[in-house]
C-alpha cells in the first residue's frame, strides 16, 4: 500500500516528485497546486476513518443546492429532441441561438450593444479564461493578479507562457492601486480581477473599478499597447443583503469577461460557462476571432451541446441567495463572537478569516486535529489567512462551531 503525504506536508516539500518522469515545471505546479482539492481528497480519508458525520468539511465550493426545477424541465424538453442533426458539430463560438439569448441577458443587465458576435461559449469560466490568456498573451508577457485570487489563475497564465505578477489587496480585500499601477511594465498585458471574489466574498465597488479603469487606461497608453481587463464572474449572481452587481464593463472598454453557471445554477459538474468581449473593445472582431479559433485549437472544440441548447431555456434564472445568506450569517455571527478576525463576505459561497497563528498552515493541523476541514491562504497567495466554504448543510456549519472555538482557546 502506498502510503501518500500528509496535505500540510505536501506544500512544504519540494522533492516529493523528483524520480517522476515529468516535466519540472508540472513537478513544481504539482507541489504548489490547487489546495482546495487536495483537502477535499482529506476530507475523503477522514471520513473513511472516522465516519461522514464526525468530519466538518468546509473546503470545496461545490454548490449545495440542487439546480433549478427550470433546468430539470429545460433539460427533459432538450433530450426529447430527436431531430436530425442536433448531436452533431456546430460552431466553435457555439449555438447561436443561445448566444443570442446570453447577449440579450447581456444588453440588459449592462446596457451595452451586445450582440452574438461578442459572446463565446466556452467550457465553464476556466476554459474562457484559458481561451482569452492564449488570445492576447505573448512568451514573457506579464499578467497581473490581485491576492488573494484563485489558485488556478497562475497555473492559466502559464500554461500560454505568460508570467503573473501579484499584487497584494488591501487590508479591506480590494485591489491597492497604488501597488498594481508600481507593477505595470511593457510586458503588461493584463489584470484579472474576480468580484465577488473567492476566496474572500469581497465585491469591488463602483468607485475603486472606476479608478482602475482610468489607471489602465492611462497606462495603456503610456506603454503603447491595450492592457486589458479580464474579469471573472461566476459569482456576481451571489450577492447577498439585497446588493448589485457592479460591472467593470461600465468603466473600461477593454474588458473581457469570463463566466460560468456552475455556481449560480449549481451546475459544476456540467461545465458551461463564456467569453464576453466588451462591445466598445477596441479589436473585439479580432479577438472574437481568436477565441473561436483556440476554443477548437485548446482542444475544447465548443462547449457542453447539451447544456448549451439547456441554457438557451433559462440562462435569465437567478438563484436563491437567501439560502447562502443564511449560512453566512450563522458562520459569520458565531467566528466574529469567538474572536476571530473577518471580513463579512458579500456574496459567494466563501470566508477568510485572519489565522489566530501567524503559519496559516499551522493552525489548519490545528482544525484538522479537531475534524474541521478547511483551505489555507497559501494556496491563494495570501498565507495568514484561510478560506471557509459554507456552502454545507446547516448540521456541518453548526458541527464545526464548538471546535473553530477550541481551536481559538488552544492557540
Amino acid at each position: 500500500m502506498v502510503t501518500r503525504p500528509f496535505p500540510i506536508d505536501l506544500l512544504r516539500r519540494n522533492d516529493i516528485y523528483s524520480s517522476m518522469s515529468i516535466s519540472n515545471i508540472v513537478k513544481q505546479q504539482i507541489t504548489q497546486g490547487s489546495w482546495i482539492r487536495r483537502m477535499f481528497e482529506e476530507g475523503i480519508r477522514l471520513k473513511a476513518k472516522h465516519g461522514t458525520d464526525s468530519v466538518c468539511d468546509l473546503t470545496l465550493g461545490n454548490p449545495y443546492l440542487d439546480p433549478p426545477p427550470e433546468f430539470m424541465k429545460a433539460l427533459r424538453k432538450v433530450v426529447k429532441d430527436e431531430k436530425p442533426g442536433v448531436h452533431v458539430y456546430m460552431q466553435n463560438s457555439g449555438y447561436p441561438e443561445t448566444r443570442d439569448r446570453v447577449a440579450g441577458r447581456l444588453r440588459t443587465d449592462f446596457d451595452l450593444p451586445f450582440t452574438r458576435d461578442h459572446v463565446v461559449m466556452t467550457v465553464g469560466a476556466a476554459g474562457a479564461l484559458n481561451v482569452i490568456l492564449k488570445s492576447i498573451v505573448e512568451p514573457d508577457d506579464e499578467v497581473i493578479l490581485v491576492s488573494p485570487y484563485f489558485c488556478e489563475y497562475g497555473f492559466y497564465i502559464c500554461n500560454h507562457q505568460g508570467k503573473k505578477v501579484v499584487s497584494p489587496a488591501t487590508r479591506d480585500f480590494l485591489p491597492d492601486l497604488e501597488d498594481l499601477e508600481r507593477r505595470i511594465t511593457s510586458r503588461t498585458r493584463a489584470v484579472i480581477i474576480n468580484s465577488p471574489n473567492n476566496p474572500t466574498g469581497r465585491l469591488i465597488p463602483a468607485d475603486t473599478l472606476e479608478s482602475l479603469g482610468n489607471l489602465l487606461r492611462a497606462r495603456s497608453e503610456d506603454i503603447g499597447h491595450i492592457i486589458y481587463l479580464i474579469s471573472d464572474e461566476p459569482y456576481r449572481r451571489l450577492l447577498f443583503d439585497g446588493l448589485e452587481y457592479v460591472s467593470p464593463l461600465k468603466y473600461y472598454d477593454d474588458t473581457l469577461v469570463a463566466m460560468s453557471h456552475s455556481k449560480d445554477l449549481s451546475l459544476a459538474g456540467e461545465r458551461i460557462g463564456y467569453l464576453a468581449i466588451s462591445p466598445k473593445c477596441r479589436h473585439a472582431a479580432d479577438l472574437f476571432d481568436a477565441a473561436i479559433f483556440l476554443n477548437r485549437t485548446l482542444g475544447y472544440i465548443n462547449a457542453p451541446a447539451l447544456m448549451q441548447r439547456m441554457l438557451a431555456e433559462i440562462e435569465a434564472i437567478r438563484p436563491d441567495v437567501r439560502v447562502y445568506q443564511a449560512k453566512r450569517d450563522m458562520l459569520y455571527g458565531a467566528l466574529k463572537d469567538m474572536g476571530y478576525d473577518v471580513l463579512k463576505p458579500e456574496g459567494t459561497f466563501y470566508m477568510f478569516p485572519r489565522s489566530p497563528l501567524p503559519d496559516d498552515l499551522d493552525f489548519i493541523k490545528v482544525l484538522q486535529d479537531r475534524l474541521v476541514l478547511v483551505s489555507p491562504g497559501s494556496g491563494f497567495e495570501c498565507p495568514g489567512f484561510f478560506r471557509i466554504s459554507f456552502c454545507v448543510d446547516d448540521r456541518v456549519i453548526e458541527r464545526s462551531l464548538p471546535r473553530f472555538e477550541d481551536a481559538m482557546k488552544s492557540v
